[in-house]
Formats: structure tokens, sequence, C-alpha cells
């Protein structure tokens, strides 16, 4: 697999005097070799399809601590075509944050159309998001909660073949969670739970999606890689047949404006043998119920489009330049994984921090591999819903 790059920055040439002019050019020469590379920040979100977007983010609040909305819009979707019958789509999403760190969930709704659900019992292996990676800092006291709540699916705390704890907990739409312990923090807060920090994925062969992940996305380290009938997916679907897991990490730290919110993340790829796996989204649209997509905040668009294109996974879906998300602004694209996955792509340029004051973060004019200020960070807690 390759190594992500490690070459930051750039030998520049001395000049014979410094002077404001010549470190305006040079400012912009560096700038403009930073711009001309991929960046992978993080995950900036896990797309979650539902039947009642605001019940849905009240269950997210309640038990995940997704109160920061970053966008709340309703609005067509109208450049999704391949993935929404050949029909714009009236919609309303929100994207919502936990500011103790991790990713987002865009909690996404069909407004003039009954979202569906899978037409079968989706199960551990089948091809496309199966399960959203939760991190948490305190297991014990999580389990007893979310136990408490009768969500959990397991009677007591489980360990993945690394050593780590976790335990699974489903919500009122079916999609299951893994709530595993963590160490990566952006801040404290009153949540059990910080946001999502990876996923598990249904690959029909791992052998091919390795690539497609370690060199595209950088996941690049191979944590642990073991067949076997697991124990500690026995209280999951399909949880007691034979399989292969694979679980990535990057082995480069993530850069990028959010990159200390969305924090470190990983992918588990599952393989079974004794059955033949089903698409979780056969015969549905993106959007309808469960998991529509992974996103990746990026840096580089161009770049990345070249790259993806060579590597034989071009744009499916291309918004070019910046796209207005309501009070967010963007661009934004979709790739497919060897399985027809869904992996979004998101150049943020605009986030807002005070609405009503019309106060946003404009990321265009910004060195894209620094991380923004904690402090600034933070203000976006200023747009907190309470229940």
């Amino acid at each position: 697999m390759q190594e992500a790059d490690s070459n930051n920055g750039q030998t520049l040439k001395k000049t014979p005097k410094i002077d404001a002019i010549n470190i305006k050019k040079i400012s912009f020469e560096l700038s403009s070799k930073i711009m001309n590379k991929k960046i992978i920040c993080g995950i900036q979100q896990i797309g979650i399809g539902n039947p009642d977007t605001p019940q849905a983010w009240k269950w997210y609040r309640k038990y995940f601590g997704m109160d920061i909305p970053v966008f709340d819009e309703a609005a067509v979707a109208g450049l999704m075509l391949p993935y929404t019958g050949g029909q714009p789509q009236e919609r309303h999403a929100v994207l919502a944050v936990n500011m103790q760190g991790g990713g987002g969930f865009e909690i996404w709704q069909y407004t003039k159309r009954t979202p569906l659900f899978p037409e079968f019992e989706v199960q551990l292996g089948d091809l496309g998001i199966f399960i959203a990676k939760i991190k948490c800092r305190n297991i014990d006291k999580a389990f007893d909660f979310f136990k408490s709540e009768n969500v959990s699916l397991n009677d007591t705390i489980q360990k993945d073949p690394a050593g780590k704890k976790f335990f699974f907990v489903k919500d009122p739409y079916k999609n299951i969670f893994q709530v595993e312990e963590f160490s990566d923090w952006f801040s404290n807060g009153k949540s059990l739970t910080g946001g999502p920090c990876g996923a598990v994925i249904g690959v029909s062969d791992i052998e091919k999606s390795i690539p497609f992940y370690s060199d595209i996305l950088g996941y690049d380290k191979i944590e642990y890689d073991h067949t076997n009938v697991f124990e500690d997916f026995a209280s999951l679907p399909g949880g007691n047949q034979k399989c292969r897991r694979i679980l990535l990490s990057h082995s480069q730290p993530r850069k990028g404006a959010f990159s200390k919110l969305l924090g470190t993340s990983h992918i588990e790829l599952i393989q079974v043998f004794e059955r033949v796996p089903k698409k979780i989204f056969e015969n549905r649209f993106w959007g309808d119920i469960g998991y529509i997509h992974l996103c990746f905040d990026i840096c580089g668009m161009d770049m990345l489009r070249k790259e993806c294109a060579e590597k034989g996974f071009p744009f499916t879906v291309d918004t070019g330049s910046s796209f207005d998300m309501g009070d967010a602004a963007g661009s934004f694209a979709y790739i497919e994984d060897p399985d027809g996955t869904l992996i979004e792509f998101v150049e943020t340029h605009k986030v807002p921090v005070l609405k009503k004051l019309g106060i946003y973060f404009n990321l265009k004019k910004r060195n894209p591999e620094k991380p923004l200020p904690d402090w600034m960070v933070k203000t976006l807690s200023f747009n907190r819903v309470k229940d």
C-alpha cells in the first residue's frame, strides 16, 4: 500500500531583499502549491436517510449529542439524479455535529415521496455502510445509559480483535451504531459520546477494496486482519457467520481547517463467505432509510478529481465550483467504491457562525492545511439547539 505524502512544505529560493512585496509573493506561491495537492481532512459526516428529520434529529441530540446545526435546509436535490431515479427530489436535511469531536450526521429526508426501508433484513457483510462507529470517552457509563434506555444490542461490553471496548445500539429506524472507547477528543462536554469516527462497510472482495480506501482516502495502515466467526459480532444480524474483517486507519495525521474537530478515524471492511451478499440500497434511492453515504471534508477538489479518474473511480456527481447549501457553501462530489458504496467529498468554502448577524467562516483565502484556532471552531456552539 502507498505511504501517505509526508512532504508538507516547499523549499523557497532566497531573495536578496525581504520586503512586504516579496513576502506577499512567497506566501501566494506557497499557498498555490498547497492548493494543488489533495488533502483528506477527516470524516465530515455520515448521511442518514430517515422518514422524519425533526424527530430523528431530536433522537440523535439525546443519545449522541448532535446539537450543533451547521445547516438546516429544505430544498430540491437536483444534482443527485443518478441516484434519485433521474428526477430532482425535494428534501429536508440537517447537518449536525457534537463539539466534543468526531464527524457529524447529515440527517436527510424526502418530503414529496415516502422513503423506503430495505426490502430485506440487512446483515453483516451486505454491500454498503452497515454501521456507523461513534467515539466514546467512558464506555462503562455510556453502556449503562444505553442499556437502561433499551436501545443497546449487547448484554455486556464487547472487545474487538485489537482489545478495544465497544457495544452496539440501534436507532428507531434500524440503523446500527458501534459505540467504542476513544482517546482523541476536541473538547469536553456533557454528552456521553462524540460523533462518528469511522464505519463498518460490507464489500465483496477485500483485496480489491483495500487500494480504494488506502490510496484515495488515506487509510493506509492495517490495525488487524482476521477471518473467523467472531463472538463480538454475535448480536448483529448475520453476525454468526464466518467473515474476514480488516480494520484500516491512517498513518499520517489529518490536516485542514476542521481536522482537530473531526479527529482520527478508521474503516472496517467486512467480507462474508457463506452467502452472496446483497446491496443494502438495492432497488432504492440514495436518501432512502439507512446510511446513504460517508462524507469526507477535503481540500484540492481539482487534484482529487484527476486522481480518482486515473485510478478508475471517476466522479459520478460533481458540482464543479462553489455550491450554495443554504447556510453553508462549498463544492461536493461523489464516487463509488468497488461495490457501489457512495463516498462524498466536500470542499467547504463557507460555514455559519452567527447566522442572525451574518457572521461566517470564509475558508477560501487561508492555508488549507492549517487547522482553525480552537476558539474559532468552538464559536459554532453559539448555534446549539437545546431540548
